[in-house]
């Protein structure tokens, strides 16, 4: 195994469900930092790798980052994608937020028509069998998490992702490490005080 994968995997062990909520970090900090994502989205493809090689290293005992799903209308397969990542959250929420990282990563290998393979092979790979994954996508509970995370989104003004909130600054779409790093610092020096 490489270094690249073991801090991959030291990274997810600190993956919680914190009130129901899926979050990367600290699930006990009092600064969260709220990403609204579609995994169909290439700017939010670019935030996982931001969110894996810089925020998460730097910031994973401190903050706890909370996922929330906002798939667009205009992605063929992205509201299927935040179904299927809730069906692996309810195995494992480790198993979730890899399913999420795999999937932003294959975003250009991913068709319409190919994605519920994807998940099959997504589910095989990680000893869960690709028929309960199948049913997943067809679940009402986990549809419903979707869209309830979608509406409250839209009632927070968001309409592109990803859109990023950090003690209720909002970064949208594209921005840097070094941008939404100030905040957080800023947010961390706020909850000492």
């Amino acid at each position: 195994m490489d270094m690249r994968a073991l801090a991959m995997l030291a990274l997810i062990s600190m993956t919680s469900l914190a009130a129901g909520r899926l979050v990367e970090g600290s699930a006990a900090s009092p600064v969260r930092v709220l990403v609204y994502e579609d995994l169909q989205c290439p700017d939010c493809s670019q935030f996982r790798m931001m969110l894996d090689v810089h925020l998460l290293p730097k910031y994973k005992d401190k903050v706890g980052f909370e996922h929330r799903d906002f798939p667009l209308p205009k992605h063929s397969w992205a509201r299927k994608a935040a179904i299927a990542a809730r069906f692996f959250e309810s195995v494992k929420p480790e198993l979730g937020v890899e399913f999420r990282r795999v999937t932003m990563a294959k975003l250009a290998s991913i068709a319409p028509e190919a994605f519920d393979a994807h998940v099959a092979s997504f589910a095989k790979a990680n000893g869960v069998e690709p028929a309960k994954a199948a049913a997943g996508l067809t679940d009402p509970r986990f549809a419903k998490l979707v869209d309830s995370d979608y509406e409250e989104g839209v009632a927070r003004g968001v309409a592109k992702t990803p859109t990023v909130f950090v003690e209720g600054e909002p970064f949208i779409e594209t921005f840097t490490v070094t941008e939404l790093s100030k905040a957080i610092d800023a947010a961390l020096g706020s909850a000492k005080n």
